[in-house]
């Protein structure tokens, strides 16, 4: 069950908030303190490849970000709502002939470039992709809490 789910629009203002969420959250749920700084890195490279897909693609669904407490871990899921090519299903496309801040070419090195940051910040990294578009999925250990006698 999800702790937090949050969902905003494909601007980039709008991932530093993506970013200091995921910080709390995760030093809610009991993550090291240690790791903190590569939860806020690794979340940001993941919402920023998602709003840099959203916009190369004019995709007019929400980006969405969800943060799952488990018993001895820590997740959250990045999801771009770009549906799988072939997949049958679509994603709502937003008006208009493209971004000229985000020229084609650039936005398949960047998403290669987003994945291997995100990959050298966490050691539990998963890409998964689907009719609903594709999801990063990273998972960090919680710190088990200390029982004082």
């Amino acid at each position: 069950m999800p702790t937090v789910e949050l969902r905003f629009s494909a601007q980039p203002e709008h991932v530093r908030t993506a970013r200091l969420v995921a910080a709390a959250v995760a030093r809610r749920a009991g993550v090291d303190e240690a790791v903190l700084d590569e939860v806020r890195l690794a979340v940001g490279e993941a919402c920023s490849r998602a709003v840099g897909l959203h916009r190369s693609h004019h995709v007019a669904a929400p980006v969405t970000v969800v943060l799952t407490e488990e018993e001895k871990a820590f997740s959250i899921e990045v999801g771009d709502g770009l549906p799988a090519p072939g997949s049958g299903s679509s994603a709502p496309r937003a008006p208009g002939a493209g971004d000229p801040d985000v020229p084609e070419g650039d936005a398949d090195t960047e998403d290669e470039m987003g994945l291997a940051v995100i990959s050298g910040l966490v050691d539990d990294v998963e890409v998964l992709t689907g009719a609903d578009g594709g999801v990063i999925r990273m998972t960090w250990p919680k710190t088990p809490a200390v029982v004082l006698p």
